[in-house]
C-alpha cells in the first residue's frame, strides 16, 4: 500500500460528515493583474483576453467582493522555472520577445509580451502558494493568463507556455519542506504537463478528472505513474456527457478518498471551466452548482488535513458567461457564501434531479480497481 503508515479513514463517514459542514466567511485572496491581458494567440483564438475581462467584470458584482484580499504579483524567478522547465526550452520561449508573433504550437501563439505574461502568471501562482503556507491567507484563486497544464518540460501546447501548477507545486516541496501535495485538476482536458512532471514522484499526488477520449490523448485510467511516483497519478477518464451528478459521484467516490488517505499538506486545483455545459471546446454538462459542489469537497480536505491551504489557479474555459458563473461559484464557497446567491438555485435544483450515469459509474469502478493496490480505501480484500 502506498500509505500504510497513514491512518486509514471510512470514506462513507466522511461523505457523511462533509454534507452537514456550516461554512464561515473566510479570508480569500485573489491574484488579478492587468500585464494577463497582453498575452494574444490571434484573432478568433478561444484563449483570448476577453475570459479575464468577463471574469473581472462578474466578480465585481460579487456582495463580498470588498472582502476580497487583493495578493500581490510577480515573475517566476529562472530558478523556479527550472524546477519544471528544461533551460533550452526557457531560452526558447525568451527569444519569442524579439518575434511579433511567434507560432509554438497548431493551437498556441506568443507575441512580444507572452513570456512576461507568462513569467508572471507562474510567479502569481508561486506566491499564492508561499501565502497560503506563510501568511493569513489560505485560500485563494490566481486569475491568470495563459493557461498552464498543458505545458511539458520542453514544450509548450495546448494553449499553455508555462506550467503553473506545476512551478509552484515543485516549489513549495523544494523551498518550503513539504513532502505531500496534492494537485487535483478538474479542467476538461487531461493536465499531460502536470502529470509527466511528477509521474516518478510521491511528494506530488496528480489526480485529473477530464473528458476522455479527448485532447490532449492522455490520461487513460492505465496511467498511474512509475517507480516512485506508481499510484501517485490518478485518471478519472469520464465521458462525454456527464453532469453536475457524475463529477460528484467521482470526487466522492474517488478523488476525496484518495485524497483523505494521502493526507496532503496543500491542494492547488488546476481550476478548468470547459467542462461547463455552454464551453465550445468540450462535451461536459456541468452548471455553476457543480463547481461549487467539487469545491466544496476539496475545501473539506484542506481544512482536515492542510490547515486550509487551497489555491486555486485558472485554466481553461472558453464561454465568457460559463467561465465567469464558474469562478464566482467557487469563490462563493471559498468565502462561505452560498453559490446560490450568483444565480445557482436553478442549478442546485437540476443537479439534484439528476443521477450519475451508468457510463460513469463503470468508469468509477476502473478506477477504483485500478487504484487497489495503491490505496487501502479501495482493497476489498
Amino acid at each position: 500500500m502506498l500509505s500504510a503508515s497513514r491512518p486509514s479513514v471510512n470514506a462513507a463517514a466522511c461523505f457523511a460528515r462533509c454534507s452537514v459542514i456550516r461554512w464561515v466567511a473566510m479570508s480569500v485572496g485573489l491574484a488579478e493583474h492587468p500585464e494577463f491581458l497582453r498575452h494574444d494567440n490571434g484573432p478568433a483564438h478561444p484563449e483570448r483576453p476577453e475570459r479575464l475581462s468577463a471574469i473581472s467584470a462578474a466578480v465585481r458584482e460579487l456582495a463580498f467582493f470588498p472582502d476580497l484580499i487583493q495578493l500581490s504579483t510577480r515573475e517566476a524567478s529562472r530558478a523556479e522555472l527550472e524546477l519544471v522547465h528544461e533551460p533550452a526550452y526557457l531560452d526558447g520561449l525568451e527569444e519569442t520577445r524579439n518575434r511579433e508573433v511567434t507560432i509554438l504550437d497548431a493551437d498556441t501563439r506568443a507575441n512580444q509580451k507572452s513570456f512576461d505574461v507568462a513569467l508572471r502568471a507562474a510567479g502569481s501562482a508561486v506566491s499564492a502558494v508561499q501565502e497560503s503556507l506563510t501568511g493569513a491567507v489560505r485560500r485563494s484563486f490566481v486569475l491568470s493568463r495563459p493557461p498552464g497544464h498543458h505545458a511539458e518540460a520542453h514544450r509548450a501546447m495546448g494553449f499553455c507556455l508555462l506550467n503553473n501548477a506545476a512551478i509552484s507545486a515543485a516549489v513549495a516541496i523544494a523551498h518550503a519542506g513539504l513532502d505531500r501535495v496534492a494537485v487535483v485538476d478538474w479542467d476538461v482536458h487531461h493536465g499531460n504537463g502536470t502529470a509527466h512532471a511528477f509521474a516518478s514522484r510521491s511528494d506530488v499526488l496528480y489526480l485529473s478528472m477530464h473528458q476522455y477520449p479527448h485532447y490532449p490523448g492522455t490520461g487513460g485510467v492505465h496511467e498511474v505513474g512509475s517507480g516512485a511516483g506508481a499510484g501517485y497519478t490518478v485518471n478519472i477518464p469520464l465521458p462525454a456527457g456527464c453532469t453536475d451528478a457524475d463529477y460528484t459521484m467521482a470526487m466522492d467516490a474517488v478523488a476525496i478518498p484518495i485524497l483523505r488517505e494521502y493526507a496532503p499538506q496543500l491542494i492547488i486545483v488546476s481550476a478548468g471551466f470547459d467542462a461547463h455545459r455552454d464551453d465550445p471546446l468540450a462535451g461536459m454538462l456541468l452548471t455553476s452548482e457543480g463547481f461549487a459542489s467539487l469545491t466544496r469537497g476539496l475545501v473539506g480536505v484542506a481544512d482536515e488535513f492542510a490547515e486550509g491551504r487551497i489555491v486555486h489557479l485558472l485554466e481553461g474555459g472558453y464561454d465568457l458567461g460559463g467561465l465567469s458563473d464558474g469562478v464566482c461559484a467557487v469563490l462563493s464557497v471559498l468565502t462561505g457564501h452560498s453559490a446560490e446567491s450568483n444565480g445557482g438555485g436553478s442549478d442546485r435544483r437540476e443537479t439534484e434531479a439528476n443521477q450519475p450515469r451508468p457510463a460513469a459509474i463503470s468508469t468509477m469502478r476502473a478506477v477504483r480497481a485500478q487504484h487497489s493496490e495503491f490505496w487501502s480505501t479501495f482493497d476489498e480484500r
